[in-house]
């Protein structure tokens, strides 16, 4: 397994590559951001392992760069900053995992071979026509039609309703839906998710009985068939 671990405090990086190197991994190490993302966006890693407060550049902006490039590379925070609203930033901008300092080396090596174990599972193809109900969203085609009837959406609304299809059952709040659709950090003053969604409802719900997409009171909006 190759990784590249991204911590500018050398001990603990010299720490963290020597146990992974001892247990037959190939560890490359950056002690800045800059470097953990050269590395990122030019080498070929199973696993990256980020620090959130580095010099040059943090954490999140390393991912989120790398995510922007097209880079798929799974990526695990390993930081001090413990906070639930970190944690739950570096999720959904597409972490993998996220290990709060001081960690045990143990726990570390534990869950980098859940990862291991995950990557070498075979991966099921991804599905190019998706469906809720009677909705139906076909990704290779860019058509949407509901009961046989097909719905006139534009880009924008075509991308919105192929992050509820693909996350059906699943609560999503306005930030995440504002950086999936919009690639923009939300701002608590813009109601541009609202008026996204209820375009959307205007086509894909209001003119059909059965309801499929719901809003849910200071959480945010969630596509599923309710009995």
């Amino acid at each position: 397994m190759k990784i590249l671990l991204v911590e500018d405090q050398a001990m603990a990086a010299e720490y963290v590559a020597k146990g992974l190197r001892e247990q037959g991994m190939v560890v490359d190490v950056a002690a800045n951001g800059p470097d953990g993302l050269h590395y990122l966006l030019t080498a070929d890693y199973d696993l990256a392992i980020l620090d959130v407060m580095l010099p040059g550049l943090n954490g999140w902006d390393i991912l989120e760069t790398a995510r922007k490039a097209g880079r798929q590379t799974t990526v695990m925070f390993l930081t001090a900053r413990d906070d639930v609203e970190d944690r739950v930033r570096g999720l959904e901008l597409g972490a993998d995992d996220y290990l709060v300092k001081p960690f045990s080396f143990s726990e570390l090596l534990a869950r980098i071979r859940v990862i291991q174990r995950r990557q070498a599972e075979p991966q099921a193809p991804e599905k190019t026509v998706l469906h809720v109900a009677d909705l139906e969203l076909d990704l290779l085609k860019h058509q949407v039609h509901r009961q046989g009837k097909r719905l006139d959406l534009t880009p924008k609304e075509f991308t919105l309703l192929s992050l509820l299809m693909r996350r059906s059952g699943e609560v999503l709040s306005r930030i995440v839906i504002a950086e999936q659709v919009w690639d923009m950090h939300f701002d608590s003053g813009t109601n541009v998710v609202d008026v996204a969604i209820r375009r959307l409802r205007t086509k894909v719900d209001d003119p059909f009985d059965v309801k499929l997409l719901h809003t849910i009171r200071g959480a945010g909006y969630v596509m599923e068939l309710r009995e």
